[in-house]
């Protein structure tokens, strides 16, 4: 058996009771208030330590600037997140079409029991989501754990264990959704369940269970 694949075995025997409750957490996640916190998390992430951007989101949203301020004062209040002039327009955009608006966005998430359906929404209805952010999203809302988020962590964990030859430079919804796939099956050969393979592997390079 390839030698990383018996040490992630090893890392998800050991951190198992943590992801199990990290899943009830999700779960637990289906508040608007949350939604909308997981949700602005989402859309700092890119290109930005995970860490760096939950810190954000709690004190913007203590202070209410999530909720009611402009573009301008979101982005003057965010501190070590890379492009967030355009992270601030994207908030803001969110926020008036999803969660100001008609209610439909959240009547779609709590109806809608298929997460790929789900994904595919956002990713068509939202700026600034695509597949990588949307799939994060739902898996912290407790409604995508069999989807990949297909970070950078993730990827070079792929690459260590040799299910895909490089990381891409460019990740189009074809290209992700062929990764996810060769991922799934990853995790069906190591024998480790798609939804905890994110946290093995971030453990795995981070030695901590985070986001």
């Amino acid at each position: 058996m390839n030698e990383i694949v018996t040490t992630l075995q090893t890392i998800h025997k050991k951190i198992e009771p943590q992801i199990k409750e990290r899943f009830l957490q999700f779960k637990r996640n289906g508040t608007p208030e949350r939604i909308q916190k997981e949700f602005y998390f989402c859309l700092l992430t890119p290109q930005c330590k995970a860490r760096v951007c939950w810190d954000n989101v709690e004190k913007l949203f203590r202070g209410g600037v999530l909720q009611c301020g402009s573009e301008k004062q979101i982005s003057g209040s965010l501190c070590g997140v890379r492009f967030r002039n355009n992270k601030s327009r994207y908030i803001v955009e969110a926020r008036e079409k999803c969660f100001n608006g008609s209610g439909l966005f959240l009547r779609k998430l709590y109806e809608e029991g298929n997460a790929e359906v789900l994904r595919s929404y956002i990713v068509e209805n939202v700026k600034g989501m695509g597949y990588k952010e949307a799939s994060h999203f739902l898996r912290n809302t407790g409604r995508g754990d069999e989807l990949a988020i297909l970070d950078r962590h993730i990827l070079r964990g792929l690459v260590a264990a040799g299910v895909i030859g490089a990381v891409p430079g460019n990740l189009l919804p074809g290209k992700y959704l062929c990764t996810e796939e060769l991922m799934k099956r990853f995790a069906e050969e190591a024998e480790i369940p798609m939804f905890h393979l994110d946290f093995v592997f971030w453990y795995y390079f981070n030695g901590e269970v985070f986001k």
